[in-house]
């Protein structure tokens, strides 16, 4: 099996934990600040993380690397995961699909300033496709593609998670998958620290199991285990490569919804979806 071919399927391991996150996200919510969603999840992620980086005895980054790991943390650490829990105060999860469609395009752009990657013109003209169909299926699902005032934070998340991704790809070629989303979760602690402390008296904690579950599952897999198969996959086949491979997002989370909540995948979906995978599929070729 090639580099490449190893990558993609780790890429795809991470998509379908991450495919879960607004779904989770959303449920979060309704019942828990999102303050204390986006951000202290990443504490309980960094318990973890540290721990685990004990007992490995893992080598600490060299000081050259601690601005990568501060810009890579506040994009997947801070940045995503707090700008589209306040989206998902007032979008439906369904809508946040358009951020699924966006982003690989805006991660691999953030691959060539960040990373140091140049796509071909062939690869962009895949990676365009494909965006443009998921985007195109994302609001034909949301419903005639309303719009919302958390657009402005879904925008946001895109940029912040496009940028770490990249960074944090480039990171694991030297320091290793779990590794790198490990250090970024210790460097932001003493940034988010004291915007979660001031969040903790208005936390409902006798809010129902389902809300904690769904912390449980965006704090343990969406920004911790997840990373373990992203990086690994973005550093074996390319930033803007693997990046291609969250295309399918938006369909994992749907055959989520379909599995868990019974919600109905047409016929449309699955025609989508084929489209998508056969764009990913001649990207990777590109």
């Amino acid at each position: 099996m090639s580099h490449t071919t190893k990558g993609y399927l780790l890429a795809f391991a991470g998509v379908v934990i991450f495919g879960l996150t607004l779904p989770f996200t959303r449920i979060a919510v309704a019942e828990l600040p999102p303050v204390f969603v986006g951000l202290g999840r990443a504490i309980f992620a960094a318990v973890i993380a540290g721990f685990m980086l004990l007992v490995t005895r893992s080598p600490r980054p060299v000081r050259r690397d601690l601005l990568k790991l501060l810009l890579a943390g506040f994009g997947i650490v801070i940045g995503f995961p707090l700008f589209s829990a306040i989206a998902m105060q007032t979008a439906p999860a369904s809508h946040g699909g358009v951020v699924l469609g966006i982003l690989p395009l805006a991660t691999a752009a953030a691959a060539i300033v960040f990373a140091g990657e140049n796509p071909s013109l062939k690869f962009w003209a895949w990676a365009i496709a494909g965006s443009v169909a998921v985007v195109v299926f994302a609001l034909l699902n949301a419903g005639g593609g309303e719009l919302y005032g958390a657009d402005l934070w879904l925008l946001a998340s895109i940029i912040a998670a496009a940028v770490g991704y990249a960074i944090s790809g480039d990171l694991t070629r030297r320091l290793g998958g779990w590794q790198v989303i490990s250090w970024c979760l210790l460097v932001m602690v003493p940034i988010i620290i004291i915007p979660v402390m001031f969040s903790l008296p208005e936390v409902n904690w006798n809010a129902s199991s389902s809300a904690w579950l769904a912390f449980a599952y965006v704090a343990v897999f969406s920004q911790f285990l997840g990373f373990f198969f992203w990086n690994n996959g973005m550093a074996l086949a390319g930033v803007a490569k693997a990046g291609q491979v969250q295309l399918l997002q938006i369909f994992v989370t749907l055959a989520g919804s379909w599995a868990l909540l019974g919600e109905t995948v047409t016929a449309v979906t699955f025609g989508f979806a084929l489209i998508v995978a056969l764009c990913v599929w001649m990207g990777r070729k590109a």
